[in-house]
């Protein structure tokens, strides 16, 4: 989508659909590329609700508020509606293995000096974790391995790999977690099962001790697929989106929730 070009037609597209008293209004866009707070930080969008009211060869515009308006772009909506439309808009929002949303604030329970328990939410701005489920391993190669999938960015610069594994349907961890001396014959890995368009099985990364790497294994009915070995771990997440990520996550998911109502004559 032309960006530029959009900002220009957007006095003449919401024209009408602006009050007479109001001299500006607002608008986001979305096309897939992350938002940035004014802090400089990632953000991920809330969905919303609005009318469409206007739609051209590359984009819809969606009314959100009184001179508000969303700019979608047209070939990453799961649906487009017709002018006049009332539409839930839901843009990717990077998500936790338990399906709530990245920025959910983390919940504990602490308690008083008299014992009596109470619940502390913790956000910290910019932060957006999906912490794999599994437990805390033993072995320091293994702890790196998952602080590496927790932390570093995948190739899109917004997502860390591990919400690239969300995003591909990443489910039922297992891991090898073994001694100091089994650190050769029994690699430290991390499974799991994956089911994206691109690939549906397991998918196994090891730690190769010899070589300070990692191998990446694609598994479908038992059946080795496919192994990559000499995977850095810089290139660790550029390889996972190579296998498995199939960039179904950019789509904008939008739900008619009510259609045009007919003209009266």
């Amino acid at each position: 989508m032309d960006t530029q070009a959009i900002r220009a037609q957007m006095p003449t597209l919401v024209r009408g659909h602006v009050p007479s008293n109001v001299r500006s209004f607002k608008f986001n866009i979305f096309d897939g590329q992350p938002k940035v707070s004014t802090l400089g930080f990632h953000v991920d969008p809330k969905p919303f609700e609005g009318k469409v009211i206007a739609t051209t060869d590359e984009a819809i515009v969606v009314k959100t508020g009184r001179a508000e308006f969303a700019v979608l772009d047209k070939a990453l909506v799961t649906d487009v509606p017709d002018e006049g439309a009332k539409v839930q808009v839901e843009p990717y929002a990077r998500r936790r293995f338990d399906g709530l949303r990245a920025d959910t604030p983390e919940e504990s329970t602490e308690f008083t000096a008299d014992g009596q328990p109470y619940t502390v939410k913790r956000l910290i701005l910019g932060s957006a974790p999906a912490k794999l489920p599994i437990p805390e391993p033993q072995c320091p190669e293994l702890q790196e391995l998952i602080h590496q999938l927790e932390q570093l960015p995948a190739p899109d610069g917004f997502r860390r790999i591990t919400h690239l594994l969300v995003d591909a349907g990443a489910r039922d961890f297992t891991v090898v977690d073994p001694s100091p001396s089994n650190i050769i014959a029994t690699p430290p890995a991390i499974g799991f099962t994956v089911a994206s368009a691109k690939f549906q099985g397991r998918v196994t990364v090891l730690y190769e001790r010899g070589l300070d790497t990692y191998a990446v294994e694609l598994h479908r009915e038992g059946e080795l697929v496919e192994r990559v070995d000499e995977v850095f771990f810089d290139t660790l997440g550029q390889m996972l989106e190579r296998l498995i990520d199939d960039g179904s996550w950019r789509l904008i998911r939008v739900q008619r929730l009510s259609g045009r109502k007919p003209v009266q004559h």
